[in-house]
């Protein structure tokens, strides 16, 4: 997919409104990333591909995506953000680094979401929510820490989806020997290499 069919895609899967919101917050990552490093900065001439369909592609496999969206270790706001901004779904992004909580923090205020979006500067172990119907995290850890990080954010009806590289069978295999649930792999539209790990109904063992 190229950087002109990422914004084709979003275009054609989402009402106008929802476009400009998006590319109304890519702006806000593009100019940020001067002074702090949001994203990888090879990733940011393709940052419509990498990261905004990147993380649209998840709401296909969200079972309730108008419900509580929690994305831990969201970073510059990826995909929570940008599930946020399309579904208008109650959300939290979790961001330890406080320059990046900042940033986020800034525009949600600017773009008048705070009623919508909460940003929480600390680690998940210590974010206090209700269980979300959908929790994500995309290059944070591995998918037992994960899994282990978020127990009190999470219930029986949590769909995790998880944005994975190479390593997503490894992590897998490896999740299972502590953990229960009902678990498959989906492929990723950004990158044939890459999977995003689906799992719900999540236990430890």
């Amino acid at each position: 997919m190229t950087e002109d069919e990422a914004r084709q895609w979003i275009a054609h899967s989402f009402d106008t409104s929802v476009a400009k919101r998006i590319e109304g917050f890519v702006d806000a990552v593009v100019v940020e990333s001067t002074n702090q490093n949001l994203v990888a900065r090879s990733t940011l001439d393709t940052i419509w591909q990498r990261h905004v369909v990147d993380s649209a592609q998840l709401l296909s496999l969200a079972t309730d995506a108008k419900g509580r969206w929690i994305d831990i270790g969201t970073g510059a706001g990826f995909p929570g953000m940008i599930v946020s901004l399309i579904t208008e779904a109650p959300t939290i992004l979790i961001e330890p680094r406080r320059k990046r909580a900042e940033f986020l923090a800034a525009f949600v205020d600017r773009a008048g979401l705070a009623k919508q979006i909460t940003i929480s500067a600390a680690r998940a172990e210590v974010t206090k929510s209700k269980p979300a119907a959908t929790i994500s995290a995309r290059a944070v850890a591995s998918v037992s820490e994960i899994f282990a990080m978020s127990r009190h954010l999470a219930d029986n009806g949590t769909r995790y989806l998880l944005p994975r590289g190479r390593s997503i069978v490894d992590e897998l295999e490896n999740a299972k020997a502590g953990w229960h649930g009902m678990f498959h792999v989906e492929p990723s539209m950004t990158d044939p290499e890459s999977g995003i790990l689906v799992a719900s109904r999540v236990r430890p063992r």
